[in-house]
């Protein structure tokens, strides 16, 4: 594996709407981001991934582009877009954005013209097709509920293709021109000194044509659009030809959101030359997941999660660099989720923490994350903000469940989850904003919160400070970094522990259960690095592990 400059940062996800308001009007903005620097930089914070702030009408909450050369009035101007990438720069830190380039807005000119003219020139720009009452040129179901297909505005005799949002409608990759138009885009980006991109569903750009049905598997006659992702084939000719025409002449940082890659393909996305230097590990996310909607999805357990780490960790081995998350925009709070119902607490949350970030790869804390914040919980359907989980609640429904049961679904997989603002104090509006916060808060903020956790030495944003440290010591980073990953003691319950080996024997051990647990050890410990309690019941072959505790040790060699 080639050494990159990238290896050893730490990144963060910012979701902009969320994160700080300067000007009170209940969104967030960019001047906020720029204020709250230092404190990314003094949580050891390198790589910042700024979800999208391009002009938008927010249908997706801004993965519907209106323009990819503009930033939306919401959260700043483009004059503050310059400044925070120079403020980043003089702290050391690069900024990422997200490259949404399977679909745009319905409002971008190119479908404006598409609509105006659907034989001419833009029109070839998406996925346009005669229409008959009745028929659809496939049954694929579109990522928020119903066909892909929609009748072309103004033009009833056609319709065009959405695999998200019915304002998103999907760009034709296979035409050469709209290609050309995304690599000048991307290149403008990286010659104005952004530090790369996070890649947003980017396997969707490759459809399989000509269209066909694929099996129904919903009372709507429709079947996931997975399965055409499965069929279709050829995306790399795509993927090659953007990394060498951008990415690769910049030495750009670029993460994909990849689903569905197939083991032996992991060398063509992150190995040496690689479409992207990394990509997200999924597979604990999509555990459990069911065609038939969030009702019927199995909830992950601790040994569940384990395996899927382990399994990530095997099928990329020296590969190249996997990126390790626990939540981000798209997903509910981790400690919510990975953590046994009524076992979430600051000690958990902290064992959470250590055994996903000493996994080999590149750290993502999404925010709030370092501080533990939780899901909302169940909430009002008019409170509800995340389009798919309001189409979820119709699923459920649907399915034969209660209101009350439905909520509760809803509210396990909600995506408001993670957007709700950031809990920075313990007054009004968490300190968020001045104004009326756009999404509901959480009213835990009064306990969780920065404030209270930024001077508490025993705080889970002390231990997040603590994991980070570790990770950039001289002294452990070449081990921390690019030590060889080996579970041990795979099989037993509740217990999650592995090494990391390179010129230093590392174990990381968590007790992923309340009650206590022994377990022998390899070799004698040298050094505790990472403890989550005050002590520890350690003898020269076993260890004693309270309720959650995790540890990482150096080893005798």
């Amino acid at each position: 594996m080639q050494r990159k400059w990238w290896h050893g940062k730490v990144a963060y996800q910012i979701y902009p709407k969320s994160f700080y308001d300067s000007n009170g009007d209940g969104i967030g903005d960019l001047p906020g981001i720029i204020s709250k620097l230092d404190y990314l930089k003094d949580l050891g914070v390198d790589i910042i991934w700024i979800s999208p702030i391009y002009a938008s009408p927010f249908a997706d909450q801004g993965y519907d582009i209106s323009d990819y050369y503009k930033i939306d009035p919401s959260f700043g101007t483009m004059e503050d877009m310059d400044r925070l990438l120079k403020e980043a720069e003089k702290r050391g830190m690069y900024i990422l954005m997200d490259l949404v380039v399977n679909h745009c807005s319905d409002e971008h000119e190119w479908f404006q013209k598409a609509c105006a003219d659907p034989d001419g020139e833009y029109g070839n720009f998406f996925y346009i097709e005669d229409r008959k009452e009745g028929e659809l040129p496939c049954n694929w179901r579109s990522y928020f509920g119903g066909s892909v297909w929609e009748p072309l505005p103004g033009r009833p005799d056609k319709q065009y293709m959405h695999v998200f949002h019915k304002k998103q409608p999907d760009l034709n990759w296979e035409n050469e021109a709209v290609r050309e138009e995304v690599y000048k885009n991307i290149n403008w980006w990286l010659d104005k000194g952004l530090g790369g991109f996070r890649i947003d569903a980017i396997i969707n750009i490759k459809k399989k044509l000509p269209y066909k049905d694929y099996p129904v598997d919903r009372e709507d006659g429709l079947s996931l659009i997975d399965n055409m992702l499965e069929d279709a084939t050829g995306v790399g000719e795509f993927l090659g030809e953007m990394r060498d025409r951008t990415f690769k002449p910049h030495d750009a940082f670029t993460v994909g959101e990849v689903f569905n890659e197939k083991e032996e393909e992991i060398p063509d996305f992150i190995g040496d030359n690689g479409y992207f230097s990394s990509m997200f590990d999924f597979a604990e996310t999509s555990f459990g997941k069911s065609e038939k909607g969030w009702y019927d999805c199995k909830h992950i357990t601790p040994d569940d999660y384990k395996k899927c780490c382990f399994h990530s960790q095997k099928r990329v081995g020296d590969i190249g660099f996997l990126s390790n998350i626990i939540e981000n925009h798209d997903e509910p709070r981790g400690v919510s989720y990975y953590i046994p119902e009524g076992d979430c607490c600051d000690t958990s949350k902290k064992m959470l923490a250590a055994l996903y970030f000493m996994l080999k790869g590149l750290p993502f804390i999404y925010q709030g994350q370092e501080i533990g914040m939780e899901n909302l919980g169940v909430i009002p359907l008019e409170e509800v903000d995340d389009i798919s989980a309001l189409d979820q609640y119709h699923v459920a429904r649907e399915a034969g469940y209660s209101e009350e049961e439905a909520l509760k679904i809803m509210a396990t997989y909600n995506r408001d989850n993670a957007r709700s603002p950031m809990q920075w104090n313990s007054r009004e509006n968490a300190g968020f904003t001045t104004g009326k916060p756009w999404l509901i808060l959480n009213p835990n903020y009064t306990e969780i919160n920065v404030e209270s956790q930024i001077h508490d030495e025993n705080s889970v944003y002390a231990f997040y400070k603590a994991l980070i440290a570790l990770r950039k010591d001289p002294e452990y980073q070449e081990t921390v970094v690019y030590g060889e990953l080996v579970p041990y003691l795979e099989e037993r319950h509740n217990l999650m522990s592995y090494f990391r080996r390179g010129d230093k024997d590392l174990l990381v051990i968590g007790n992923y259960q309340k009650e206590e647990q022994t377990i022998e050890l390899p070799a004698a410990c040298k050094k505790v690095l990472i403890n989550n309690y005050p002590d520890m019941n350690l003898t020269d072959h076993s260890i004693t592990l309270h309720g959650y505790q995790v540890l990482v040790l150096e080893l005798e060699k």
